[in-house]
């Protein structure tokens, strides 16, 4: 144990260095010498100062992106192996003869154990974005958010949990299929109530204050046949200097939410334009495709991490503690399970992402046809947030669902209408 102990640890160590390298010294950030001088050159929008902080910022960032996520897989496993998910199962146990409280006990241990090994990482980010002045945020108001974060993904994660301890010890063969049919309603329910029970615990939803504007993008909302009587702003000036724009919810609940920031700092035209790429999202019906093909790729993640548990406790159950049947320690196997298929299968999905962002960046220009303001628009969201203009391969491939801002700029700039979508 030891051996496999020490093994998992000196990987990890192999890998932080390789990522650092990779980040640091061996990948080069910068863009394309046929792209110098033009409106994507960053050197154009960005002075000396903001160059240099841009690339310190954004490489220390995916540093962390590629060093946490794995160090999260790594705890999961010495969970299983050290026996410390047996361990707080046998507590749970010896406290109540109950076994739904047996669980709720257990999976605190869990939860409260595995925010406190992660919280680390969160903090160093949390510090690198104030460093950086992207976040204003206080720490208590930080501290605030990772509290409801905690509780909101603790019951979320425990009903969805004991229900699937209870699946796979009624049908050891069909738990998985049956798993993936619950998750059917509770995703449709989840993406409606999203906009007025969950995103209000982390922010505070008003109607667009500036009228005119507000009267223009309803323009725009009825020439796109969308049934819209609001435009919502959200407060995230008090925590953010960002940028950013969405559409969440579907049916009654849909919403297209601007932050304060984005109204502060873009001009009217530019505005208009962002307003008509999230319109976009609700003609092109992007939110049903997303959902569609996020349970799609849920029924393979969800046989394949079945078809791999069963392998798992049948070959290595005794020596990873997870070889009883309906027993609490197999959770931080099944987390490790979903979460490294939703790492293997994100350079999918984020393609897919990247694509309905060219659609939704298609659909705003030929609604404006305002190339100049569209160009703008990108330039000093890359310059307020210090993005990357054309991030790393491997950034691109597991971290962006957008385009990267060089390919944006460059097709809105000479868009003309005549570009094969």
């Amino acid at each position: 144990m030891r051996r496999i102990v020490n093994i998992t640890i000196l990987l990890y160590v192999l890998f932080g260095v390789s990522m650092y390298i990779y980040f640091f010294t061996g990948s080069d950030i910068g863009i394309p010498v046929e792209y110098k001088g033009t409106s994507a050159d960053p050197t154009t929008f960005m002075n000396a100062r903001e160059l240099v902080l841009s690339e310190e910022y954004s490489s220390v960032k995916n540093f962390l992106f590629f060093l946490g996520t794995p160090f999260e897989w790594i705890v999961l496993f010495l969970f299983m192996v050290l026996g410390v998910s047996s361990k707080f199962e046998q507590w749970a146990k010896a406290i109540t003869s109950k076994r739904f409280v047996q669980f709720f006990i257990y999976f605190f241990y869990f939860s409260i154990s595995m925010f406190l090994l992660i919280f680390p990482f969160r903090f160093v980010s949390y510090q690198l974005s104030k460093a950086y002045h992207i976040s204003v945020q206080s720490f208590s108001s930080w501290m605030k958010d990772m509290t409801i974060d905690f509780w909101v993904n603790f019951i979320m994660m425990f009903v969805a949990m004991h229900v699937l301890l209870l699946l796979m010890k009624k049908s050891k063969r069909r738990w998985w299929i049956y798993a993936w049919c619950m998750t059917v309603p509770l995703t449709l329910f989840l993406t409606f109530v999203q906009p007025v029970l969950l995103d209000p615990l982390y922010h505070e939803f008003r109607p667009l204050q500036n009228k005119q504007l507000e009267e223009r993008i309803l323009e725009m909302a009825e020439k796109a046949d969308i049934p819209a009587n609001h435009v919502y702003e959200v407060n995230m000036s008090e925590k953010t200097t960002a940028l950013n724009a969405y559409v969440t919810g579907i049916g009654s609940n849909s919403r297209i939410v601007l932050w304060d920031t984005t109204l502060e700092k873009l001009g009217e035209n530019e505005v208009l334009f962002i307003m008509a790429h999230e319109m976009a999202h609700y003609v092109k019906k992007h939110i049903y495709w997303g959902i569609g093909l996020g349970l799609g790729v849920s029924l393979v993640g969800f046989f394949v991490v079945y078809k791999l548990v069963s392998f798992i406790q049948r070959r290595f159950g005794k020596m990873m503690r997870v070889e009883g049947k309906g027993s609490f320690a197999v959770i931080p196997l099944l987390l490790l399970l979903f979460s490294l298929f939703s790492f293997v299968i994100s350079p999918f999905t984020n393609y897919v992402s990247r694509y309905e962002e060219r659609q939704a960046d298609t659909y705003a220009i030929e609604m404006t046809k305002d190339n100049e303001s569209a160009v703008k628009a990108f330039q000093t969201l890359a310059k307020t947030g210090l993005n990357e203009v054309d991030p790393p391969m491997l950034v691109k491939i597991f971290r962006h669902t957008h385009p990267a801002i060089v390919e944006r700029i460059l097709f809105l700039e000479s868009y003309d209408g005549k570009i094969d979508r």
